[in-house]
């Protein structure tokens, strides 16, 4: 049965990625600078690795609860709950942050917005060995300043941004930045906040479905502000770490590619246990980066060991073991490698 369930995959698979064979080959997207210390490129993609689930636990009305165990929660990998481990302290590890912000299309009109957020990283470098980058992207993402615990130096770029062309590869983008914080050390809680527009525009260089498996193999949370302005866009739309997916892999990614066409900004900060949210407005901007940065460090730090090692895209469902009417916040997906020598 697994020996199918794979085929069929891996034929599903092949189809959503066939068309790229079709198209006109351009040159590589300008790599991330390496820093230059030599660090493990910790993520999800080996098979007796534990999957790190970072989890918020928030009340109806706001604010954080805490002093929850392990007993507490309830984690379902594929259907099948695991047994769990969670860090009695809250997340106290240093940042990595890539923060990308969109320069292309419309994006112009919200410079004003990004030239005051500065002072807002502050939220993400309290901890003296946190760092920031800063890319930047319209049909191609570029690094502007590399990692740096300077918030000036980062303060200075976002105020003098220059407008791209009418692009908005965020696919490309989102894959770099992943790309640039995965040199980072493996202890360091490593966050791409995206600002942009919802849907993505002219990426050349990376497929939905590769993304997916980017995103899934990789302990990268992805925090997505949006201008839109739509209002009914406004309200946090992440309720409870997923929508309900059916637990077969093959329609799992079904969903998410689909979902990609609709809001990719939204998708990717689900699946890898971030937020999404949209804003109007400089108080709203300044709101929204502000409770992104709070909520990313207050999360438990829940871990487990799959159960099931077959190989291809896993659906997580988190919830506390009683019903606290929370917001419950976590990673919706990860992504098993096959194993060494499996068929």
């Amino acid at each position: 049965m697994r020996i199918r369930i794979s085929f069929c995959f891996a034929l599903i698979y092949a189809c959503l990625l066939g068309s790229a064979a079709h198209a006109q080959k351009l040159p590589p997207i300008e790599p991330p600078k390496p820093m230059p210390t030599k660090t493990a490129n910790a993520n999800l993609r080996v098979t007796t690795t534990e999957v790190l689930v970072p989890t918020l636990v928030e009340k109806k009305g706001g604010g954080i609860i805490y002093g929850l165990k392990a007993g507490d929660f309830v984690l379902e990998d594929d259907g099948v709950r695991q047994k769990i481990r969670v860090q009695e302290e809250m997340d106290t590890a240093p940042v990595a942050l890539v923060v990308a912000v969109e320069l292309g299309g419309a994006s112009v009109l919200e410079f004003n917005k990004l030239a005051k957020m500065g002072p807002l990283l502050d939220v993400f470098l309290a901890d003296p060995r946190s760092r920031v980058a800063l890319v930047g992207f319209d049909s191609v993402p570029h690094l502007i300043q590399d990692y740096t615990h300077n918030e000036d130096e980062v303060n200075g770029e976002l105020q003098q941004l220059q407008p791209g062309n009418g692009g908005a590869a965020i696919l490309d983008t989102v894959n770099y930045g992943v790309t640039l914080l995965e040199t980072q050390p493996k202890e360091f809680r490593r966050i791409l906040l995206l600002i942009s527009e919802e849907r993505d525009h002219g990426s050349k260089h990376t497929k939905p479905a590769q993304l997916v498996e980017k995103i899934g193999g990789s302990d990268v949370l992805v925090l997505s502000v949006s201008f839109s302005p739509a209002l009914a866009e406004l309200g946090h739309d992440v309720k409870d770490n997923g929508d309900d997916r059916t637990l077969n892999m093959v329609s799992a990614l079904a969903m998410i590619l689909e979902a990609f066409k609709k809001n990719v900004t939204k998708e990717v900060a689900q699946m890898s246990g971030g937020e999404y949210t949209s804003f109007v407005g400089d108080k709203r901007f300044e709101t929204r980066v502000l409770a992104a940065a709070r909520d990313a460090r207050n999360r438990y730090l829940i871990t487990f060991s799959p159960s099931d090692p077959t190989p291809g895209l896993h659906t997580i469902k988190v919830r506390t073991a009683e019903d606290y009417g929370a917001r419950i916040v976590a990673r919706a997906n990860y992504w098993m490698e096959s194993q060494p020598g499996s068929q």
